[in-house]
């Protein structure tokens, strides 16, 4: 690619898989360039390049613009009105609109994935249990600093607050 509007889209394509890390196409990109398999590849980017939002949400390509948005601020940490906030939007929308996240052979291999594990013979602490599980997500904000005590103590009350065995 040639000109300064590629500087900012090859990082951007090898975040979500397209290109290698030594600039060379990947088999995703192979894959979004057969018409019968690019918006599965497309879809496949996207959960790589926006895993974080995934973490939170693993249907974030279902969330309104509005519930996007919301989510885009939680996990970036960014205001509402901040261009890379609105930079983001638009680029997740612009691919989700391509992708195609209900692709022949996702709920075959859903299928297998479920019979697999429902196959293996639970170990000790791996019994599944039924009921209502709460994740929760804590974003960090470290000071700037060089001292190493810093971010020792916060670390080390983390740990002891939060990790503790109960």
């Amino acid at each position: 690619m040639k000109g300064g509007s590629a500087n900012a889209l090859i990082p951007f394509l090898k975040r979500v898989g397209f290109i290698s890390t030594e600039g060379t196409p990947t088999s995703l990109y192979e894959q979004f360039r057969n018409p019968t398999q690019s918006g599965m590849a497309i879809a496949q980017a996207l959960r790589r390049g926006y895993q974080g939002f995934y973490e939170v949400n693993e249907y974030v390509h279902d969330l309104s613009d509005e519930e996007l948005k919301g989510l885009i601020v939680q996990v970036t940490g960014l205001e509402r009105t901040d261009r890379v906030t609105s930079a983001i939007f638009g680029t997740f929308t612009a691919l989700k609109v391509l992708a195609s996240f209900d692709a022949p052979g996702t709920t075959e291999r859903k299928a297998e994935a479920k019979e697999r594990t429902l196959d293996r013979e639970p170990t000790p602490g791996s019994l599944v249990s039924t009921g209502l599980s709460l994740s929760y997500t804590i974003n960090l904000n470290l000071p700037a600093t060089t001292n190493v005590e810093v971010f020792n103590a916060i670390f080390k009350s983390l740990k002891e607050n939060l990790l503790k065995d109960e």
